[in-house]
């Protein structure tokens, strides 16, 4: 007799569980308004982005390593170089500092004879799409 009190307890209680969870539930509507210039702005992002080649360009690698470093050697590189831009790019664990780009190879080898002087690592990359 106590064993059938017992499992008629459990199932009250999976019953009485499953109900109140159902019935405290929350419904809501949400209604977002957004300007049509919005839209408009990002279409011309769109239309932008389709057109730059970025992946297809060469670059010069100065540094791989921690982020306080890679940050200390673009802002020294910027000093230096005012033409060429640069970026830092993180691949998990390193940090790389990726500078100019070139629409040929010919462009970038100049250009890294020029920054090896400085930085004796640079090598030549393309970054891969």
């Amino acid at each position: 007799m106590r064993i059938l009190k017992i499992n008629a307890l459990k199932i009250a209680a999976v019953f009485l569980t499953f109900y109140s969870l159902e019935s405290t539930a929350q419904q809501q509507e949400n209604t977002i308004s957004q300007d049509p210039k919005f839209e408009q702005l990002l279409n011309e992002k769109r239309k932008l982005n389709s057109n730059i080649d970025i992946n297809d360009r060469y670059k010069i690698q100065i540094y791989y390593g921690e982020n306080s470093n890679a940050r200390k050697t673009l802002a020294e590189f910027k000093k230096e170089y005012e033409d060429l831009d640069g970026t830092i790019i993180f691949e998990s664990p390193t940090y790389k500092v990726w500078v100019g780009s070139f629409k040929s190879r010919i462009e970038a080898e100049r250009q890294l004879i020029k920054v090896k002087d400085k930085y004796p690592y640079a090598l030549l990359i393309k970054p891969s799409k």
